[in-house]
């Protein structure tokens, strides 16, 4: 006989049609929701779990709160989270509505659905709360066990002028993070209006590393454990010249029998489509090696002022996500001979992107003439896509009238929201 708990279990995200038969909790792999409290628990762990301490005794976690927007989840978004995991043993992480940012700052450019998964991908969270109050209260920290509360440096307030965090600092359960200078989701919108390349990182010289643009400590922190015990996420980097792969720094490396996983792309303003080919693709084995380009790589295959987030900014992003195992920095577009043998033995190499370099060659040729070379889920991610294209040109071609409809069904919806707050 399952117990309530049990019965209210379901993986996340599940629709109405596709839901499977409720599972005992061992049995569900992460991401999960429990109906009873609307939480999604993206690493299995829960905040009443009890944890081991330097005694070696079991004890209560500490159990800390952030929320936000999360729109255009970048690496600044990730390395608050990072800070305020440090504090804790479980993290707990409430993500606002849709209609609860529209009220009080404005439309995201993200859907709240997007923004949720996207939080669930961040290896430093365990928890994350759907439609959080914009408003930080006592009473959400209590009913998610969560001991205090953290935030950047930055002053946050309602659309009143209201600090959003001023009942839990009177009640001195507030803790502050440093902001991380530089980048945000306005500046990144910005960067898209304005069509500048200020943000690239130019090499000096083909004998310069991508590596030299970056700060060790960064590095350090975002290829670091979401727990003590966790597992931590290799850096590698690439050498034009001699055309070897170095380890930069020391990670989790693939136990014997382990099939290792490559992937590859530029991973321009990460998103939940990156999220989910990295999720499958570490499905495909049990090791993910992910390879990034540099700037000037991905500007010669895209052109304008793309990639929108220099190699810096793509790669911290990569390196917060829950699947990644290995980030390869500078990666070359075409997949060569270096790529699957001097790091690890590559197993599969997963296509996800065009398959002809800037001069017309297939990028994937070496790993093709392998039998390594994975196309299924280039192809998927391809017919999504252009099912989700055919659905924004279908909207775009409604008459007025069902225009209208459509628009008073979001007002209605935005109505019940607020209502639901």
């Amino acid at each position: 006989m399952a117990t309530k708990q049990q019965q209210q279990l379901t993986p996340f995200p599940a629709t109405a049609a596709s839901a499977p038969a409720p599972a005992p909790v061992a049995a569900l792999p992460p991401p999960y929701m429990v109906a009873e409290d609307g939480a999604i628990y993206a690493s299995g762990r829960k905040p009443t779990d009890l944890v081991t301490g330097p005694d070696g005794k079991l004890r209560k976690p500490v159990v800390v709160w952030v929320d936000g927007c999360f729109d255009m989840m970048h690496y600044g978004h990730a390395n608050a989270l990072r800070q305020a995991k440090a504090m804790a043993d479980i993290l707990v992480v409430g993500v606002h509505s849709d209609a609860e940012i529209l009220v009080n700052k404005g439309p995201t450019v993200m859907k709240e659905q997007e923004r949720y998964a996207a939080v669930a991908a961040c290896k430093w969270v365990d928890v994350v709360v759907p439609d959080a109050p914009y408003f930080t209260t006592l009473h959400v920290l209590d009913k998610f066990h969560c001991d205090f509360c953290v935030h950047g440096d930055d002053i946050t307030t309602l659309a009143d002028g209201t600090d959003c965090y001023q009942e839990v600092k009177d009640a001195n359960r507030y803790r502050e993070c440093k902001r991380t200078q530089g980048v945000s989701t306005t500046e990144l919108v910005g960067r898209m209006l304005l069509m500048t390349k200020d943000h690239h990182k130019r090499r000096s010289s083909l004998a310069q590393s991508p590596i030299t643009h970056f700060k060790s400590e960064e590095l350090e922190g975002f290829s670091s454990g979401a727990s003590k015990s966790a597992p931590y996420t290799t850096i590698s980097h690439f050498l034009p010249t001699s055309r070897r792969i170095v380890q930069f720094s020391e990670g989790r490396e693939p136990m014997p029998g382990d099939k290792v996983v490559y992937v590859d792309g530029d991973f321009d303003l990460f998103h939940v489509g990156h999220i989910e080919l990295l999720r499958a693709a570490k499905a495909q084995g049990d090791y993910l090696l992910v390879g990034v380009h540099d700037d000037q790589t991905v500007n010669a295959i895209k052109g304008s002022n793309f990639p929108l987030m220099n190699l810096h900014e793509r790669v911290l992003s990569v390196l917060a996500c829950r699947f990644v195992d290995e980030v390869v920095i500078g990666a070359p577009f075409k997949v060569t001979k270096e790529v699957l043998e001097k790091v690890y033995k590559v197993d599969v190499v997963v296509v996800a992107k065009p398959e002809h370099d800037i001069d017309g060659a297939d990028p994937y040729a070496l790993p093709r003439a392998m039998g390594i070379a994975q196309r299924k889920l280039y192809e998927e991610r391809k017919s999504a896509c252009c099912a989700k294209e055919t659905q924004i040109a279908d909207e775009f071609d409604l008459p007025e009238s069902h225009k209208a409809a459509a628009q008073a069904a979001k007002a209605e919806a935005l109505k019940a929201a607020n209502g639901h707050k």
